[in-house]
């Protein structure tokens, strides 16, 4: 029996019952359709994060004086606070002691801060005094204007660089560069707009003010500590490396006895991203499993209507068994019309599945992944393959004689 003759006695068995085969063919597409969303809403949960994570920076260590602290990347500290100073960043920029570093920017904030603007006035959550570097790495750039400048630093300009949230809050629709605002009672010139970034998932990161350093220090935070440093690699490879480096200088310089105890904390962002890749692969997997299990559920309907349809067509396998049709004939024809109605769901499911990963699912936009829409296919032909075996098998052993007396 040739391809065509399978493909034709297939197609013409499975339209007999129109209804039954629908419902098989719908089982089918869903399983199918189901491995493809929730895969694919898997991964784009994982990209959704790594970008969240990817725009706090990239290659970046953050340095906080924050006893008892816990975070990924970082061991529990306790015991007495260091204070970091300007002298810990020029420590650390000494490519000698720290070759794995490639920039360090100081940090003060103010979260009380409120700026007016006019007759408006706004608090934004992040009002940081810093320096050049670290717009580079946390990964802010420029909108509109331009970003402070070591002159700046150097000169206590008082300019400032706004985030697009607070520019929304304070100055609508106007271009607020080259435009003045009171911080603290003190006059600032907007000079710079960032480019939106959106939210980490913690905060809203365009809900930034980037002053210079000596600035924010003159008129808010005054000459103490640093909140913290920030510190990015050479490269991702090296910020392992780089991190071992900040650790050792700062132990050095605040004269740390016990290791486990350093009243500091180092956070280093590429573990918070391995942490997180680690999760969401968990994550897929799980949901992919779920998926997994509905196709073989279609795939038990599929041996249950050939059954039925073996058990119905008894006397006609006996017939063609006594025209001269070999077992292994029938065996073929219904393995074929399993197959069939498993690859029409398939289709039908990939084709749902495509459809559906282009909506938002519990704000993630899902990303399907190519080789998921071949796996989920190639799952639903090998379930009427393998599902269908045993149906077809057992048409195939009728003997002609009792196939014919069957009623």
């Amino acid at each position: 029996m040739t391809a065509g003759d399978t493909l034709r006695l297939a197609t013409v068995g499975v339209s007999a019952n129109k209804l039954r085969s629908g419902l098989t063919v719908l089982g089918m597409a869903i399983g199918v359709a189901a491995v493809i969303l929730l895969v694919a809403v898997g991964n784009g949960s994982k990209r959704q994060v790594q970008a969240g994570i990817d725009a706090l920076g990239t290659n970046v260590l953050i340095v906080r004086s924050l006893p008892g602290a816990f975070g990924p990347g970082a061991a529990r500290f306790g015991g007495a606070a260091v204070t970091l100073t300007q002298d810990d960043v020029h420590a650390l920029a000494d490519r000698f002691d720290a070759p794995d570093v490639g920039s360090v920017a100081p940090v003060v904030t103010d979260g009380g801060a409120t700026l007016v603007a006019g007759s408006v006035d706004y608090s934004p959550s992040q009002m940081v005094g810093t320096t050049p570097a670290y717009a580079t790495a946390r990964n802010y750039q420029v909108g509109s204007g331009r970003m402070i400048t070591a002159s700046d630093v150097s000169h206590h300009t008082r300019v400032a660089v706004l985030g697009p949230t607070v520019v929304a809050n304070l100055f609508g629709t106007q271009d607020p560069v080259g435009q003045s605002l009171r911080i603290g009672g003190t006059s600032f010139q907007v000079v710079g707009v960032t480019k939106p970034k959106g939210s980490n998932g913690v905060q809203d990161q365009d809900d930034v003010v980037i002053a210079p350093l000596t600035a924010v220090q003159d008129v808010l935070s005054g000459y103490g500590g640093l909140d913290q440093i920030v510190v990015q690699g050479v490269s991702a490879q090296r910020l392992d490396a780089a991190q071992a480096e900040v650790t050792a200088v700062l132990s050095e310089r605040h004269h740390v006895t016990d290791p486990t105890n350093p009243g500091f904390q180092v956070i280093n962002q590429g573990s918070v991203r391995q942490a997180s890749d680690q999760s969401t692969r968990v994550f897929t997997t799980l949901l992919a499993s779920v998926a997994a299990i509905s196709l073989l559920v279609a795939g038990i309907g599929v041996m249950n209507i050939m059954l039925v349809s073996v058990t119905e067509r008894t006397r006609e396998i006996g017939i063609r068994k006594a025209v001269g049709a070999r077992g292994s004939d029938i065996l073929v024809q219904f393995l074929g019309e399993a197959v069939f109605v498993s690859a029409v769901g398939g289709v039908v499911g990939v084709v749902a599945g495509l459809v559906l990963s282009g909506i938002t699912v519990a704000g993630v936009a899902p990303v399907v992944v190519p080789s998921s829409v071949a796996l989920a296919l190639g799952a639903a032909l090998l379930c009427g393959l393998f599902f269908g075996t045993y149906p077809a098998a057992r048409a195939a052993r009728l003997r002609p004689i009792e196939a014919l007396r069957f009623e």
